[in-house]
């Protein structure tokens, strides 16, 4: 996993334009035009020709191998609820990750998805009913695992952090499985593991970090603020400039436009302009 996600942060380093800016809000307005044109729409045409059907696909309907992700699931307020949530946490991983490695994610979770429904229609031959509710529920494990500690309010009401609400949403997922293959629902019934495996590749060592508190005290270097501090100013006093790109080398001198911010989660200081902040792989010592 270490070996792939360094290969995507490069991929993205040296692609800063590649992404899909906003993915999740056009996912939820997508989905939010499908329900209000679906309650319209007596015949539950619209749904059927966007939904994922590998049958249909293999007839040539290939456009729903996209629209599946816009089939709305459920109705109500609850379901609008779903979708600001869904554009809360997608808008979050997009800031955190930045746009290329955050579309990445949502695509390898559609192309998991994607095969995984192929497999079982040439194993069973019988094309199941696939949308993108579990990618999006993945989304939540991904949120969860860099903002354990973080707190909602739960029915608006009760507090609880976010680390908790993803066990529950775990335990979801497990209840999903169980209850599909009670049905009798095959290898369908396996679809939740899909969206887990997707978030196991692109967080599985955060996540292991978390599990193992200890391997993180092992590796994380003791910083002498004061002491570093001294050295930006000895640095400082030498160049013309304060700010500097470490990714394309813009300065607030050539650029006062521009906004500048140390990365948090490099090691040591550097320093990114506006573009690069969530587009850049992260410095290691």
């Amino acid at each position: 996993m270490k070996k792939l996600m360094s290969y995507i942060d490069r991929f993205c380093y040296k692609h800063p334009r590649f992404g899909i800016p906003n993915l999740m809000m056009l996912i939820v307005i997508g989905n939010g035009a499908v329900w209000l044109l679906s309650a319209m729409d007596a015949t539950g045409l619209l749904q059927y020709n966007l939904a994922f059907s590998a049958t249909a696909i293999l007839r040539g309907e290939i456009w729903r191998l996209v629209t599946f992700i816009l089939v709305p699931q459920g109705g109500g307020f609850l379901f609008l609820l779903m979708l600001y949530f869904y554009y809360f946490i997608g808008s979050t991983l997009e800031r955190e990750w930045g746009t290329g490695r955050f579309t990445i994610y949502y695509l390898s979770g559609m192309l998991l998805t994607i095969i995984y429904g192929f497999v079982v229609y040439f194993i069973t031959r019988q094309s199941s009913a696939i949308t993108a509710a579990y990618i999006n529920l993945s989304m939540f494990f991904a949120f969860a695992t860099l903002f354990p500690e973080t707190q909602v309010l739960l029915f608006f009401v009760i507090p609880i952090k976010i680390k908790w609400l993803a066990i529950i949403d775990a335990a979801y997922f497990a209840y999903e499985i169980f209850v599909r293959l009670g049905n009798n629902y095959g290898l369908i019934s396996f679809l939740p593991l899909v969206a887990v495996l997707n978030y196991f590749i692109f967080c599985g060592d955060w996540l292991f970090d978390l599990i193992r508190p200890e391997r993180i005290r092992q590796k994380r270097k003791t910083v002498n603020f004061r002491r570093e501090a001294a050295r930006i100013n000895r640095e400082m006093r030498d160049k013309p400039y304060q700010y500097k790109c470490a990714v394309c080398g813009k300065t607030d001198a050539d650029h006062p436009e521009l906004e500048f911010r140390y990365c948090s989660r490099c090691d040591g200081y550097h320093c990114f302009c506006q573009e690069h902040i969530n587009n850049h792989v992260h410095f290691r010592e």
